[in-house]
């Protein structure tokens, strides 16, 4: 079958369909960025609920107008470990019902289509009559705006309204098809349940986005050649052909990203097989009189909303056999699979990437922070296992330093925004001072292994004191992995006054340790175990002070001028002077006694 069709009415389908695609692309990208926040605070309220899981995938969907982007982010997520296979299915559902709205924003361009009469109300509903102002409010944003949110929104209705306009020029372009009598019996020919399927899956497969296909369907409703009865099994086609994006990037994932994928195939896979055919089933007995009507973009946009929530409904009560079919599909191995941190595949939204170096960040300071806490029980009490489970914590935190170093560097070219790009300086600073806390948490296992091993005793004061300047780098380093998990400045602030007294306390052990040697009370092994055990500790109260200063000059300033926040912070906040000197009560046992050292001191 030949349709005829003159050349410059092609050139403008081809025109119209470029920028179309175009404006879809750059607004979702913008969205993406723009949004990056109200994404990040979405992901944050993921729950185990299906309920939570489906609005969460309604909510990304809508904000980047993309069912296929949601996807591969769960199929990274899951492949992460950072979501379950079970929160994935509520999440999947929801992306499929999200994407539907851009068809009903694109159904506008069928406004006063066929030639009836608007009224005035409704006229300024039409793309013609906005579009314009909205792409000149966007120029403007992006032209003048000074901050990264308000051209990221301005590039956002740019890209809508190219999207708009490519719309409108498809339209026109194909409307002289509207006598054709071939291209009429094309969309006869689709009626075809099987044919009209395979169709709109290619169709969607091929420009990579069921919003765009549905875009490029509403199009063509303006030749008034396209019936209800052509348009069902196209747009059921649709829903299937939007998983291959999913699917291609899952083929590098481990099983559960996998699973994640054909969660999302067999989702739409089996709901088209069930509904179309009871659609067919009450056509046959029925008979739908609807089938042969001309279908316009509001059509469309009905129907494929209609089937999505229908889809939803199906699989709603059969959430956990959708996921042990996935299960089923791809079996357990025996060998256990390596789970990747940090997928890249989620460097495809940017706000959402950095999110989950957050998490993994969080993590590794827990991680940290809990080698420094058991290598401190070390001193009081040695212990084999205990020992090993420090060095385990150790390997695990140079592993999370290398994933995140390299993650963070690719996705600092990712185009993020301000706040973002603050959020990975952060980052890249902070990772360093936690993987030296877990070396320094390793040395203080080596003493306490040379304490045990040459049968060191300490005497009961040093007992005492270093009981007392332990409890203070245990409180410390919980301050800095409270401040750091919560990005709380008002705990960070606390870490600088509490570093000056352990700072005080490692000065007064040395001392001690010092004049004991000079009196031959201690042997020159005992004085460098106790000075080891003492400088790996004032080294840890000193990184645990660098992660404070991080975290507060970004959180004020977006800077790390370290050096002179402490200078400022030292000489001229009482706040600082009120907690120093509190923190010195607190832990004054030591302090009451090094008095005596300190008259010594003066003396020599």
């Amino acid at each position: 079958m030949v349709i005829t069709i003159d050349l410059f009415d092609v050139l403008k389908l081809v025109y119209g369909l470029a920028l179309f695609l175009f404006g879809m692309d750059i607004m979702s990208d913008a969205m993406k960025k723009g949004a990056g926040n109200q994404l990040k605070a979405i992901l944050a309220s993921l729950t185990s609920n299906t309920v939570k899981g489906f609005l969460l995938g309604v909510g990304v969907t809508a904000i980047i107008q993309s069912s296929s982007a949601t996807t591969v982010m769960v199929v990274g997520f899951v492949n992460s470990g950072a979501m379950t296979l079970y929160q994935a299915v509520g999440v999947i559902m929801g992306a499929n019902v999200g994407t539907a709205v851009t068809s009903w924003l694109t159904g506008l361009s069928g406004l006063g289509a066929g030639g009836e009469t608007v009224s005035s109300i409704l006229q300024w509903m039409k793309p013609d009559s906005w579009v314009p102002i909205l792409c000149l409010v966007g120029l403007g944003l992006t032209m003048f705006s000074k901050k990264d949110r308000k051209r990221d929104f301005g590039t956002v209705f740019l890209g809508f309204g190219v999207l708009m306009i490519g719309m409108e020029t498809m339209s026109n372009a194909v409307s002289v098809l509207r006598t054709n009598e071939q291209f009429q019996s094309l969309f006869v020919m689709f009626r075809n349940p099987i044919l009209g399927v395979l169709a709109g899956m290619v169709l969607t497969a091929i420009v990579q986005s069921s919003s765009a296909s549905v875009g490029i369907l509403q199009s063509l409703t303006t030749t008034g050649a396209i019936t209800y009865g052509a348009a069902i099994p196209i747009i059921m086609g649709q829903n299937i052909g939007t998983c291959v994006t999913a699917m291609i990037s899952a083929l590098s994932a481990n099983k559960n990203g996998k699973r994640a994928a054909l969660i999302h195939l067999y989702f739409n896979i089996i709901g088209v097989l069930v509904w179309l055919n009871l659609f067919y089933l009450f056509d046959y007995f029925i008979g739908f009189t609807f089938v042969d009507y001309a279908i316009d973009m509001w059509g469309i946009a009905g129907i494929h909303t209609i089937f999505k929530v229908l889809c939803v409904l199906l699989f709603a009560p059969f959430t956990k056999q959708l996921e042990r079919l996935a299960t089923l599909s791809i079996k357990d191995s025996k060998e256990e699979e390596n789970v990747n941190l940090l997928d890249e595949r989620l460097m495809r939204t940017p706000s959402i990437a950095v999110k989950r170096c957050e998490e993994v960040a969080v993590a590794m300071a827990e991680t940290s922070c809990e080698a420094l806490r058991l290598s401190l029980k070390l001193l009081k009490s040695y212990d084999k296992k205990v020992a090993q489970k420090v060095r385990e914590y150790e390997n695990k935190s140079d592993e999370y330093e290398d994933i995140l170093g390299s993650y963070l560097v690719k996705l600092s070219s990712c185009g993020l925004d301000e706040q973002d790009g603050y959020e990975i300086t952060k980052l890249l600073h902070v990772i360093g001072d936690f993987e030296r806390i877990s070396d320094h948490a390793v040395n203080i296992v080596i003493s306490a292994e040379e304490i045990e091993d040459n049968k060191i005793s300490f005497s009961e004061k040093e007992q005492k004191d270093l009981k007392v300047l332990s409890a203070a780098v245990n409180e410390i380093v919980g301050l800095v992995c409270e401040c750091f998990g919560k990005n709380s400045v008002l705990i960070a602030e606390q870490v600088e006054p509490l570093e000056q007294v352990v700072d005080y306390l490692t000065e007064q052990m040395k001392m001690q340790s010092v004049l004991r040697l000079q009196k031959n009370e201690s042997t020159i092994q005992h004085g460098f175990i106790v000075s080891d055990i003492l400088n790996n500790l004032e080294r840890v109260s000193d990184h645990c002070s660098n992660i404070a200063g991080c975290i507060i000059e970004i959180s004020g300033h977006g800077s790390l001028l370290l050096h002179q926040y402490l200078g400022t912070v030292k000489d001229n906040d009482a706040n600082y002077s009120l907690a120093y000197e509190e923190y010195r009560k607190k832990y004054r046992f030591l302090a009451k006694e090094a008095e005596g050292y300190d008259t010594e001191k003066q003396k020599r």
